[in-house]
């Protein structure tokens, strides 16, 4: 009997400690990934917006308006600012407001176009893209659906990392101008930036589908 538990207590032992490995490398790679992608977006995220070149559209990458408890994110407001900033000095003349659409509850692409005009951008500037639902989805739709070759994408400057590697990565010329403060805070966030890259790994390499949704011509075809 004694030597029944033994032995399956060195299962349970082995188990443990593989399992541990493959957590430990997996969060090793994640780090290493998020490293690599923030040295490879240093050239394309400028501290001055005139030194971005003139795009056709930027993408603004949106987040949840509000938290669990009501209270107001202030991360959605600091990227319209930085889209404001954007649009205002000229630098992309339509803004592509890309996040998640529920219900009409919960909308952040028209949250984003009415922050956007709150500040002074006329909706017939802004197109909103209910269907990106994370970076990923950004980023190919930019390029999928509405056609673009270039693009300035907005958001804080850990987030843009990831998003300008999967843009480059997909053949568009991308661009980041950062909003303050940052996405990816503490250890919870830092593990959570780090997974996301490896996510942007195995999505560059295995989804290659066609994204959802008529094409759309910027500038052409009129602003939803």
């Amino acid at each position: 009997m004694m030597g029944h538990l033994t032995h399956t207590m060195r299962l349970v032992l082995t188990a443990f400690v593989c399992a541990a490995g493959v957590v430990t490398s997996i969060l090793l790679l994640g780090y290493l990934g998020r490293g690599v992608s923030e040295a490879y977006a240093d050239a394309y995220v400028p501290q001055d917006v005139d030194a971005l070149p003139t795009a056709d559209a930027a993408v603004v990458l949106g987040t949840a308006p509000y938290g669990t408890r009501g209270q107001r994110y202030r991360t959605l407001s600091r990227r319209l600012q930085a889209a404001y900033e954007l649009w205002s000095h000229g630098k992309a003349r339509y803004l592509i407001v890309s996040g998640n659409r529920i219900d009409d509850d919960y909308d952040e692409p028209s949250r984003m176009r009415d922050g956007l005009e709150a500040l002074g951008v006329p909706p017939e500037f802004v197109y909103r893209d209910s269907l990106g639902t994370r970076t990923w989805e950004s980023m190919i739709r930019a390029r999928d659906i509405y056609g673009l070759k270039q693009v300035i994408v907005v958001s804080e400057r850990d987030h843009l990392a990831r998003a300008l590697f999967i843009g480059r990565h997909l053949g568009v010329d991308a661009w980041g101008y950062a909003a303050s403060g940052i996405t990816y805070a503490g250890v919870r966030g830092n593990i959570t930036g780090n997974l996301s890259v490896l996510r942007a790994y195995f999505d560059l390499v295995f989804d290659r589908g066609p994204r959802q949704g008529g094409k759309v011509t910027v500038g052409v075809d009129p602003p939803n």
